[in-house]
């Protein structure tokens, strides 16, 4: 928050009215994405420049690296965000590259991500943590596999807001009609993935026309928003669908007479006297205080580092969540995620790796479901998931694993994957349900427990084998509400 303040800039787009305006406190996030050349990097650049946000030195540097301008007399802007020197070498964006800016009426952090499909696993990454995404497409080109691919991973990061941009549309001499088709199939394909809020732009991030300034002169047709005001209305993802969470990162005790419990709030609010529960072991306290770093405060929201203090002893450890009592996280030995694979090893079916989410680390194993096609946009039967690749995984865990569906609360629902022989991470996921621990083929203390439909466990029970041991087997009829909802929770 501090470094975007320092950004603060005069209004870069004239408005009607003058009356004094209040900046949203949080800053935007999001990510442009899309496929190799189709702008990314210029379009921040020229985002970056035309907001003022590129100070004296800065601009002269950039002046400098440019060598021989445009015909505009302009720098290179791509160069604001290309960094390593392997990207301005190759001309691409390799890493993800994070940039704030701000108009009069808000704050903004923006990740350039790369275009090429070996990194898309960063393009995940800056995905992750995103209000907002703006899919770059080459007018001349149109939608590629690699915007779908792009469009896809923000859908399932949660994603709800897209902006389209049609870039270099002096290119096709601002051709309404080529707007027009590329922005219906990409609205199609948006409603396939669930997403509604589509604002479809022509443009120029070259020349800077729909930018931050209207380009109207020369698309006289378009009468939307320009980029930089959809981004002043977007709306933040919110982190309190969810009740309280703190996933704990360390016990405090510095005396005899203090024990609090520290970490980052992931959703919800919290007050003293709210009745909390610790999980995984399920204990229950009250709220006594809330502490941060120089003052005690009465309530504490998502986002705010604090200190919580119970008002009775109970065993808290790191990786442990305090929640709210009326509104707990799933928790169980089983889930079903979606990843994303980042090494070239993929993921190997049985595997046990390490999985990280907050400060929490358990073991767990990996059963590969399906893989996304994004050519066809369909989910395929996969028994391995390959670098790149989008899955569907069974998660086992050794010890009762806590989280919330990953569109309910991203804090509480992401994860990482990491190889216990390598330490590398090797997948980024998220949790989409619990699955049932009573359902299909179960070990537990040397028998197995089978869920079987009436009629087929009558049928078993009365083969010679099952009836000639009859006293060795436990049968249990369920009722018809619940054999239902257990093979709802098998079918996830």
């Amino acid at each position: 928050m501090t470094q975007t303040a320092t950004l603060a800039v005069a209004s870069v787009a004239p408005h009607a009215d003058t009356a004094p305006v209040i900046r949203d406190s949080r800053p935007l996030r999001l990510i442009t994405c899309g496929s190799v050349d189709d702008g990314k990097s210029t379009l921040i650049g020229r985002l970056l420049w035309d907001t003022k946000a590129v100070k004296e030195d800065q601009a002269a540097t950039l002046r400098r690296d440019s060598g021989q301008q445009n015909d505009l007399g302009l720098p290179d802007f791509a160069l604001l965000l290309d960094g390593l020197q392997a990207e301005r070498e190759q001309g691409i964006t390799i890493d993800v590259a994070y940039r704030y800016f701000a108009t009069d009426r808000r704050s903004f952090i923006v990740a350039d991500t790369p275009g090429h499909e070996q990194y898309t696993r960063n393009m995940a990454t800056g995905a992750s943590t995103a209000d907002l995404a703006i899919l770059l497409v080459d007018a001349r080109a149109g939608l590629l596999e690699q915007t779908r691919r792009h469009a896809t991973i923000a859908s399932l990061m949660g994603i709800k807001q897209f902006v389209l941009a049609v870039n270099k549309f002096d290119l096709v001499g601002y051709d309404k009609a080529v707007f027009d088709q590329i922005s219906t199939e990409f609205k199609a394909l948006a409603l396939s993935l669930g997403v509604r809020q589509v604002t479809a732009i022509p443009m120029s991030a070259l020349k800077g026309e729909n930018v931050v300034y209207s380009g109207r002169s020369v698309i006289p047709w378009y009468e939307g928003p320009t980029l930089v005001e959809t981004l002043e209305l977007a709306t933040l993802r919110s982190g309190q669908s969810t009740g309280f969470r703190l996933p704990v990162q360390r016990v405090s005790r510095p005396g005899e007479s203090f024990r609090g419990y520290q970490g980052t709030v992931a959703g919800g609010a919290v007050k003293p006297g709210d009745s909390v529960a610790v999980l995984p072991s399920g204990q229950v306290a009250n709220v006594k205080q809330i502490v941060t770093f120089d003052l005690v405060r009465n309530a504490a929201v998502s986002g705010d580092a604090i200190t919580l203090v119970l008002d009775r002893q109970v065993d808290v450890a790191r990786g442990d969540m305090i929640v709210s009592l009326d509104a707990q996280p799933q928790t169980g030995l089983a889930f079903d995620a979606q990843i994303v694979a980042l090494q070239p090893d993929g993921i190997v079916p049985g595997k046990r790796y390490w999985l990280k989410a907050g400060s929490r680390r358990q073991r767990v194993q990996v059963e590969p479901v399906q893989q996304l096609d994004l050519k066809s946009g369909k989910w395929q039967a996969a028994e391995m998931l390959q670098m790149n690749a989008i899955g569907k995984v069974h998660l086992a865990f050794d010890e009762t694993a806590i989280f919330d569906p990953y569109e309910q609360n991203r804090g509480t629902g992401a994860f990482i994957l990491i190889d216990p022989d390598t330490n590398n991470t090797v997948a980024g996921g998220m949790i989409t349900a619990r699955r049932s621990e009573l359902g299909g083929l179960n070990a537990h203390d040397g028998r197995v427990i089978l869920s079987l439909p009436a009629d087929l466990a009558d049928e078993l029970l009365a083969t010679e084998l099952l009836a000639s041991r009859r006293d060795e087997v436990e049968a249990r009829r369920l009722t018809t509400a619940a054999a239902r909802q257990l093979l709802d929770d098998i079918d996830g």
